[in-house]
């Protein structure tokens, strides 16, 4: 069988050394669409080294998302890439990320559940520095047609649907070349890119990275509903429903609870198509 469940949650974690520094901050912020207006004071915190401050989503792409990788490449882990689908993800921040740093990112399976059609991989990277943990993350990875050998179902990501009108509603613009300029943070899968190869996946055209609509729906919530201030970020879970297209509008709808944002983000172009769903920002 192409996943060995037990294998994988037994086998040793992967360890390696990661590091990084104010471009790569730059980078991956303007990737999220940062910077417009460009002299806006607000925007240069995540475009002017002098000014930066980290989005704490920035640990989805540090050491270029290693412990995504190295999951789908631990023993008892064999599967077919096209199989794959990125069903969720979630960020634990044990303290703010620095501008620059160096850190140890170790790595492993943390969990596989049977959902029947599929099994699903909880690949968790935890992170730390000299000073001690930096971030926790755990992508939760479906594999279609590897369900079904009876294994524990797992927990359920639904959240509860938040009562009322959402607090805030805001709406941002996916650019043209956003993907593009995205995967330059280290995603290289062509689908973001090539249409030929979007067509064989089955989509008319190259489609948006999940993780950028995961950080723009969090840079939203700390500029709207966090005053800007990202230190506050405790915790950001989300679980994926559905794509983005280059130069489509995020409509993004906030709803503010005692030490939380809820969220839900839609596709405006595409009467609303759902995008990210049980979506939480955990702050001080």
């Amino acid at each position: 069988m192409p996943i060995d469940a037990a294998k994988a949650v037994a086998a040793e974690p992967r360890s390696a050394e990661i590091a990084w520094d104010h471009k790569d901050i730059q980078l991956y912020h303007l990737g999220l669409g940062a910077g417009v207006p460009a002299t806006d004071p607000d925007e240069l915190r995540y475009t002017l080294e002098s000014r930066l401050h980290v989005l704490p989503s920035f640990a989805t792409v540090a050491g270029a998302g290693m412990g995504m990788m190295g999951g789908l490449s631990a023993p008892g882990i064999e599967v077919n890439l096209a199989a794959v689908l990125h069903g969720g993800q979630t960020i634990t921040l044990h303290r703010p990320i620095p501008v620059k740093g160096s850190a140890t990112a170790t790595s492993k399976v943390a969990a596989v559940y049977d959902k029947g059609k599929a099994a699903v991989l909880v690949l968790r990277s935890e992170v730390a520095d000299a000073e001690g943990p930096l971030w926790t993350s755990d992508a939760q990875i479906f594999v279609r047609g590897e369900g079904g050998f009876g294994g524990d179902r797992g927990p359920s990501a639904r959240v509860p649907a938040p009562d009322g009108e959402p607090d805030r509603t805001v709406e941002r613009p996916v650019r043209e070349d956003q993907a593009l300029l995205y995967r330059l943070s280290g995603d290289w899968n062509p689908l973001h890119a090539d249409p030929e190869f979007a067509k064989l996946a089955g989509f008319e055209r190259p489609i948006l990275h999940g993780l950028c609509t995961y950080g723009m729906t969090l840079k939203a919530v700390v500029d709207t509903m966090l005053d800007g201030d990202v230190s506050r970020v405790r915790g950001y879970s989300t679980r994926f429903t559905g794509v983005v297209f280059p130069g489509e509008t995020l409509r993004i709808r906030m709803w503010r609870t005692e030490g939380r944002v809820q969220a839900t983000v839609t596709a405006v172009e595409r009467d609303d198509a759902p995008v990210l769903a049980d979506t939480v920002v955990e702050h001080a």
